[in-house]
């Protein structure tokens, strides 16, 4: 080799150290930007101790084969560079940056451009390793997965029951069905998920034994549709993968209503030369002490994501009310034997529930707000449930058809025909309550075979405890023993027996009530996991359940004064946050909602089984986090209850506001937001009669339409009305209330000068209302 030629490789050599001196350069930049605080991707970061790398990939499958993978291409991401899978060449551009309001928050915008060549049948993903994981990490993805669905599950068919004799019984574990979960044990430990399905579209994971956590927010998606959205674990669980793809591809398999093994429909995109896609997301780093710190993150980040959040206003709760009631009279009362039925009487179950669904919870919002005939029907529903409504257990019968026959349980499985689900029980003792106290201030005689009655199953419930020390979820309608176990299905009980120990005078219930609650909160609270709220979904975790123990907690607290059970009932309002959906999902231009113009914000997730969220909380008011946000001034809870209170009125068909083929006054329970139903449901219109109506009615007599607390100068419109100040002095606060709804609106204005001072129940009731015409504006003067 001559010395002509050793200079040429000289120069050669240098110009590629240069090349590579550039690219560290530019990533050491690309660095600095998310480094201009403290904690970022230096060895004492929050990411650097989870082993975090982020990398892009580019995958091309076989459609044809359920998607499976066939060809990819994995890299580092960096702020630009050009990969190749087969024919097709790309650039991928990435910029990274602190967002400047938020602390040690890093958002990223990653760009995909296929800049020549083609690709069939394939997506692009950005990939967040964590090589320093655990399998006791905490994984959340609102909604969807709670400790990451991590436990023993079964496939059955819906509606599911347990069957196996070595799954009955009070000390069996938490149970679920076939839905995307984590590996309890060896084997694919993977959950795919689309960013519909979420409350909001995110993941978080949190290390009890570092004291840290990350949540990832995204969008909903991109041009292509909703981002996928998976967590995938390697064999020995010590390193997991966190990627959002676009367009979403599910290898293999998609959820499907109590199956997660569906074939995979998800349809790969084409790409060819001039193609883009954008996937953009921020990552919120956190330190914390426990479970809870992963839910408190949450609350605090849920809405700070770019995310369309705007309210819709449809109709006032006056003309809810006023039309629901209607409805219930004339469709839903059973004349022959003097009930409101739940629904349409089309099946058992939507003949005659107890609770969950309606029965003795829907009779309260029509004896607060109905007319003369409505209440003498009222009555007359309390007069043919007692003393025949009460099981040989001292429970109330499950469920009933035709006025005389009484069924303990789920008739549909022989085996579970006696199987009383005992939330029911636990709404009908708190609600029937409820309708005593309020009895009085009209001046009903509450009978005393209402009373006693009632006070009996209290005394089952008091049993049960004793004996078994939970209350299970399912006990035998004849014996009142425990068939299937550990759960919160009785959420809602210690509010039940708190209130009844001030009614019935009986100090018992009162000390029963709040073992029940501290066994709910180590239990479950504490674990971040509530479950067994429905009757149809075997022990998935669910909003329901979650709810009922947000009303328990308020009412211990407001029933004792004592600081423990506010508390509690703070860390398990934000658990309950994760189910609210957060924002407004894009549907395509072709769906029914979209056409009607539905803002989704404000709606409830079901549970992780049953993936549609619905309009407000099955079943009640969510009276519980305005008197939460009364006790703490936290704004959080407040918002939280708008969202829900507000948008559920857009559910409801009105003459002035038709729903497609749906019938006035009836109220589905059904918002798709994923494909759970397959993927034409999205976004569709499902015209059933539901207990949603009966959650509407709660929400018309227990929330204000307007709360106002002019010391502090706060105001709030639940109802759909629009708000504005006017002024503000020393000594007043005026607001214009503007009624934009289509018929004229009654409402009633809370003004709260002594947030601590306790509401108690039937706070609302003989309040004064105010007619403010449709289209009109209002001022209203309010002292400090």
């Amino acid at each position: 080799m001559n010395s002509s030629t050793k200079h040429k490789i000289s120069h050669k050599n240098q110009r590629i150290i240069a090349l590579y001196c550039l690219l560290i350069c530019l990533f050491s930049l690309h660095n600095v930007k998310a480094e201009t605080i403290k904690n970022g991707f230096n060895g004492d970061s929050i990411l650097s101790a989870f082993g975090t790398k982020i990398f892009a990939s580019i995958k091309q499958y076989d459609y044809q084969h359920y998607n499976k993978l066939i060809n990819s291409s994995r890299f580092l991401l960096l702020p630009s560079s050009d990969q190749k899978l087969l024919q097709s060449n790309w650039r991928i551009t990435s910029t990274i940056k602190n967002v400047p309001s938020e602390k040690n928050v890093y958002e990223y915008v990653v760009k995909f451009k296929c800049i020549s060549g083609k690709l069939s049948q394939a997506s692009v993903s950005v990939e967040l390793n964590f090589n320093n994981w655990s399998k006791e990490n905490y994984v959340l993805m609102p909604s969807v997965a709670y400790n990451g669905n991590r436990y023993e599950s079964r496939n059955l068919r819906y509606s599911p029951k347990l069957h196996d004799i070595k799954d009955i019984g009070a000390d069996k574990p938490i149970i679920i069905n076939d839905v995307p979960k984590l590996n309890l044990r060896d084997g694919i430990s993977l959950i795919q998920e689309r960013s519909g399905s979420m409350a909001t579209p995110s993941i978080g994971f949190s290390s009890i034994a570092s004291k840290k956590g990350i949540w990832l927010l995204t969008h909903q998606g991109n041009a292509y549709g909703d981002y996928g959205i998976n967590i995938e674990e390697n064999r020995q669980r010590t390193a997991a993968t966190v990627s959002i793809t676009s367009p979403i591809v599910r290898e293999g398999f998609t959820y499907m209503i109590c199956n997660a093994h569906n074939p995979s429909w998800d349809v790969p995109s084409n790409f060819k030369a001039g193609d883009s896609v954008v996937i953009s997301f921020r990552l919120y780093p956190f330190n914390g002490g426990g479970i809870q710190s992963i839910f408190d993150k949450y609350a605090a980040i849920r809405k700070n994501y770019d995310l369309d959040t705007a309210l819709n206003n449809t109709l006032a709760y006056s003309s809810c009310i006023k039309t629901l009631e209607q409805k219930f009279n004339a469709k839903n009362y059973v004349e022959k034997y003097g009930y409101y039925a739940v629904g349409m009487r089309e099946n058992y179950l939507q003949d005659w529930q107890i609770g969950w669904t309606g029965g003795m919870i829907s009779t309260y919002p029509l004896l607060f707000a109905g007319n003369d005939t409505t209440t003498q029907h009222v009555i007359k529903n309390f007069d043919w449930l007692f003393p025949n409504g009460i099981s040989p257990s001292g429970f109330y019968w499950d469920a009933g058809r035709n006025g005389t026959e009484w069924i303990g349980g789920d008739i549909r499985n022989a085996h579970t025909k006696n199987w009383h689900l005992v939330r029911k029980s636990g709404d009908a003792v708190w609600y029937i309550i409820k309708q005593f106290l309020l009895m009085e201030k009209k001046g009903i005689v509450v009978k005393e075979q209402w009373k006693s009655g009632n006070k009996k199953v209290c005394d089952a419930f008091v049993q049960l405890w004793k004996k078994y020390h939970q209350l299970g979820q399912f006990v035998d309608s004849n014996t009142g023993e425990i068939i299937v176990g550990n759960s919160t299905s009785g959420a809602i009980v210690p509010a039940a027996l708190m209130l009844a120990s001030v009614y019935y005078k009986e100090p018992e219930y009162a000390k029963i009530a709040e073992e029940i609650a501290t066994y709910y909160d180590t239990q479950f609270i504490q674990k971040g996991i509530s479950c067994g709220g429905p009757g149809d979904a075997l022990q998935a975790f669910d909003s329901e359940s979650t709810y009922g123990l947000v009303e328990s907690f308020v009412t211990l607290y407001e029933l004792t004064n004592q600081k423990k059970w506010l508390t509690i009932a703070e860390n398990v309002a934000k658990q309950f946050s994760t189910w609210v959906v957060g924002y407004n999902y894009s549907f395509k231009d072709t769906a029914a909602f979209k056409k009607i113009g539905i803002k989704t914000v404000g709606s409830v997730y079901a549970n992780v089984q049953n993936k549609h969220s619905s309009p407000g909380i099955c079943t009640a008011s969510g009276i519980g986090l305005l008197k939460l946000y009364r006790f703490t001034g936290d704004v959080f809870y407040l918002n939280l209850l708008c969202d829900i209170a507000h948008n559920i009125t857009q559910y409801m068909p009105h003459p002035k506001r038709p729903i497609e083929n749906t019938p006035v006054g009836w109220v589905s329970e059904r918002i798709n937001m994923s494909d759970w139903e397959g993927p034409q449901t999205i976004g569709y219109i499902l015209p059933i009669s539901t207990w949603a109506e009966t959650s509407l009615m709660l929400t018309t007599v227990e929330i204000p339409s307007v709360y106002v607390q002019p010391s502090k100068g706060i105001y709030k419109a639940f109802d759909n009305v629009i708000i504005q100040k006017v002024s503000e002095t020393a000594d007043n606060i005026t607001l214009q209330i503007k009624n934009p709804t289509p018929e004229d609106a009654e409402i009633v204005i809370m003004i709260d000068n002594d947030e601590k001072s306790f509401m108690g129940e039937n706070y609302l009731y003989g309040k004064q209302k105010f007619t403010i015409k449709s289209n009109a504006i209002q001022s209203f003067t309010f002292k400090k």
